[in-house]
C-alpha cells in the first residue's frame, strides 16, 4: 500500500420506482430500464478499474451505495461491485459496506441476498412511521410496512441506520419525539433525521410556490430540532454530525465520515462526486448525469467523469472548513490555515465569545448553539477568511 491516503467508494444507483415530491437527487424511474440497469452495473465496474489506475494503491475504508434506491439492484451486481473495490484497492480491518434501500417488503425480501453480496450495514429509509405523515412525502409504503422492513434489516445486517424527515407541516413535538422513540425502538443503532427542505425545481417546490402548503416557519422548526436532540440523547445517541447521531463510536457512518473529515473518495454512477488526491493535488470529479451517458463515457474514456477539476489550495480549504464544521470533532486550524483563520482571528474570537464556537486552540468546532446556526456561522467564518 502507497503512502496516498485512505478513501471511500461511493456507488450511485440513480434508478427509483417513485420520484419522492421532495427530492433533487440525480434519479430516473426504473421502469422499462433493465437492459439499460444490466449496462450500468457493467460500466461502473470498469469505470472502478479505471480509477484504481488514477489513485494507484490505497486503503479502502468504505463502499457506500446510494442513489436513487440501490436495493433496487440485482444482489449479484451488488457483490460484484463489492469484490471489485476490494480487489482494486486494500480493505481496511474494519472496512463498511453500506446500502441504502427503501422499506416495501419486496425489497426487504431481498436483504439476506444483499447482506451474503457484502452489504454488512443498511441506511434504511423509512422517512416517517405515521401514514399521513408518508403519503404527504409521496413515499411507497406504509407505517406497518416501514416497520417490517426495519425488523428484517436489524436481523440481517450487523448494523441498521434510519433515516427520518421532519419539520412537516403541522408536526408537533410530542409527535415527533414519540415517533423518534418508536424508530429506536426498532433497533436502529443509528439514526438520521433531516428537516424537510423545499428543493429548487422538485414537486414540492411547485406545490409552495402554488400555496398548496405552508412548510413550518423557523421557530417551530427550531423547536423540532431541539426535540429531536432531547430525545436521541436520552435515548442514548450522540449527534456526532447535525443531522446523524450513533449509539457508541462504532454506529457512526465510517462513510459519512470520510466525507466530514476530507479524507478521498471514489465516485462512480451517473452523477457521482469524488474527490481524489491525484499528483498531490485535491481534485474533483463529477460523473455524466443521464445513466445512457455515463456508460456511453465509460465505453470511451474508461471513467465516467463529466468533470475533473484540481482544487487550489483556497477552495480545498474552504470545502474543508463546510464540511468539517458539521463534525462534532470540528477541522483542525492547520487544515484551513490558507484561509488565514486562526485562534486569534477577530472573527473567530467573535464566535467564541458568542457562544458558537468553542474556545479550541487547535480547532474549529461548533458548540451546540453554533450547530443549530450552522450555515450562518460557517457563511461567518468563510467572509472573514476572504
Amino acid at each position: 500500500m502507497s503512502g496516498g491516503p485512505p478513501l471511500g467508494v461511493y456507488i450511485h444507483w440513480p434508478y427509483c420506482a417513485r420520484i419522492c415530491p421532495y427530492c433533487d437527487f440525480n434519479v430516473f424511474r426504473a421502469r422499462g430500464r433493465e437492459t439499460e440497469a444490466a449496462e450500468l452495473a457493467r460500466a461502473i465496474l470498469a469505470d472502478l478499474e479505471a480509477q484504481r489506475v488514477l489513485t494507484g494503491p490505497r486503503e479502502l475504508v468504505s463502499v457506500f451505495f446510494g442513489g436513487g434506491t440501490p436495493s433496487l439492484m440485482d444482489p449479484a451486481w451488488v457483490a460484484a461491485i463489492v469484490a471489485a473495490a476490494r480487489s482494486f484497492w486494500t480493505p481496511a480491518p474494519n472496512v463498511e459496506v453500506s446500502l441504502e434501500a427503501n422499506p416495501t417488503d419486496a425489497e426487504a425480501d431481498r436483504f439476506t441476498a444483499l447482506a451474503a453480496a457484502g452489504v454488512d450495514r443498511l441506511s434504511l429509509g423509512l422517512q416517517s412511521l405515521d401514514d399521513a405523515a408518508l403519503a404527504f412525502l409521496g413515499r411507497n409504503h406504509d407505517a406497518a410496512e416501514g416497520r417490517r422492513a426495519a425488523e428484517a434489516a436489524a436481523r440481517a445486517f450487523p448494523r441498521l441506520s434510519v433515516d427520518l424527515i421532519y419539520a412537516l407541516p403541522d408536526q408537533t413535538p410530542a409527535a415527533w419525539a414519540e415517533e423518534l422513540r418508536a424508530a429506536v425502538a426498532l433497533g436502529a443503532e443509528h439514526i438520521s433525521p433531516y428537516q424537510l427542505t423545499i428543493e429548487e425545481g422538485t414537486a414540492f417546490d411547485r406545490a409552495v410556490r402554488r400555496g398548496r402548503f405552508i412548510p413550518p416557519a423557523d421557530e417551530p422548526a427550531a423547536e423540532l430540532y431541539e426535540t429531536t436532540q432531547a430525545v436521541l440523547k436520552a435515548e442514548g445517541f450522540e449527534a456526532y454530525e447535525v443531522s446523524n447521531h450513533a449509539r457508541g463510536l462504532a454506529a457512526r457512518s465510517r462513510h459519512n465520515l470520510v466525507y466530514w473529515q476530507g479524507l478521498d473518495y471514489v465516485g462512480a454512477g451517473p452523477g457521482a462526486h469524488g474527490r481524489l488526491t491525484l499528483e498531490g493535488q485535491r481534485t474533483a470529479t463529477r460523473a455524466e448525469d443521464r445513466p445512457a451517458d455515463y456508460i456511453c463515457t465509460v465505453g470511451a474514456t474508461g471513467v465516467g467523469f463529466a468533470e475533473r477539476e484540481p482544487l487550489g489550495p483556497v477552495e480545498a480549504a474552504e470545502e474543508r472548513l463546510l464540511s468539517g464544521l458539521r463534525i462534532g470533532e470540528g477541522v483542525g486550524f492547520g487544515e484551513v490555515e490558507v484561509l488565514g483563520l486562526a485562534p486569534e482571528h477577530p472573527e473567530v474570537r467573535h464566535l467564541v465569545d458568542l457562544g458558537l464556537l468553542a474556545d479550541d486552540r487547535s480547532r474549529l468546532r461548533a458548540t451546540a448553539a453554533g450547530r443549530r446556526v450552522l450555515d450562518s456561522l460557517t457563511a461567518a467564518l468563510a467572509t472573514a477568511a476572504r
